[in-house]
């Protein structure tokens, strides 16, 4: 990957289709997140539609799929095939792993399989995998992912998967609430990790966790930037101006709409390249 010429890394990016014909989501899930989010591109490109997308925009690409199926019952994408497609597109995609925590012994070795086959990361969902993360259970994949030296990317806060169904179809936001990864960001010194999405209603929690730990940093995916909670947008200008990251969530977010908004935030234009690129290649030690 030629850093030169990209203007962005967004490290936060679904693939929700296979080249089976499979889907990452059962299609009550799928529907109710695209009406949530007002999604009216795309809602399933595969890993060759989304390089072409970003390539055209001269920006990277964090792509993973989330391994729920004890948590949802429904049978996850294949990571393997992911990072395999990716290759293909070194140019612009950094592949993600994802592992079902409740696999147990066989998700740390796949843990180890998926780096040594070019997995840079591992994204988990807590809610969707229905786990919390600081339970001692799940410490093993930790201690793996440190000692591989990738990072470990956590949907916290408020989910559009379950939104605006009866009784969220069951999906518990308490998982998510990012306080619980401060035991895993104190516990394990070495291992990055990543808090996805504005923490909404817990936002204090994330900037309080990433302001104390050097190990964390959040990234600003699944919102507009034009409803950011404004502590975050004054933590983004300041203490935290090099431990924030552009993500879009795309396909939910399009990375055009994200940038178009962000365009219009209130942020200091020497942070700006930070958030949009330059504290991502730290993170990802791209550089």
């Amino acid at each position: 990957m030629d850093l030169s010429t990209l203007d962005a890394i967004d490290v936060h990016v679904h693939v929700e289709h296979d080249g089976h014909g499979c889907f990452s989501l059962d299609q009550e899930l799928m529907d109710a997140s695209a009406k949530y989010f007002k999604a009216d591109q795309d809602r399933t490109p595969t890993v060759a539609s989304i390089a072409e997308h970003y390539r055209a925009r001269r920006t990277a690409a964090v792509v993973f799929t989330v391994d729920a199926t004890a948590g949802t019952g429904h049978p996850a994408l294949s990571s393997e095939e992911i990072v395999d497609a990716a290759a293909e597109h070194t140019d612009v995609l950094i592949p993600f792993g994802s592992v079902d925590p409740h696999a147990g012994k066989a998700a740390v070795a796949r843990i180890r399989r998926l780096v040594d086959r070019g997995a840079r990361g591992f994204k988990f969902h807590p809610s969707l995998q229905v786990f919390e993360p600081n339970d001692p259970a799940f410490y093993p994949l930790y201690e793996a992912m440190a000692e591989l030296g990738v990072p470990a990317l956590f949907h916290t806060g408020q989910t559009g998967i379950g939104a605006g169904l009866p009784g969220g179809r069951g999906i518990k936001l308490r998982y998510s609430a990012p306080m619980l990864l401060d035991d895993v960001a104190a516990d394990f010194p070495e291992l990055t990790v990543v808090l996805a999405h504005p923490s909404v209603p817990w936002q204090d929690e994330a900037i309080s966790i990433a302001t104390h730990k050097a190990n964390v940093y959040i990234d600003l995916s699944g919102w507009s930037p034009r409803y950011f909670p404004p502590q975050l947008v004054r933590a983004a200008n300041g203490l935290l101006k090099r431990k924030v990251l552009f993500g879009s969530d795309f396909p939910l977010i399009t990375p055009e709409r994200w940038l178009r908004d962000f365009g219009e935030l209130d942020v200091k234009d020497d942070v700006r390249p930070l958030i949009l690129k330059e504290n991502a290649v730290r993170m990802l030690r791209l550089s």
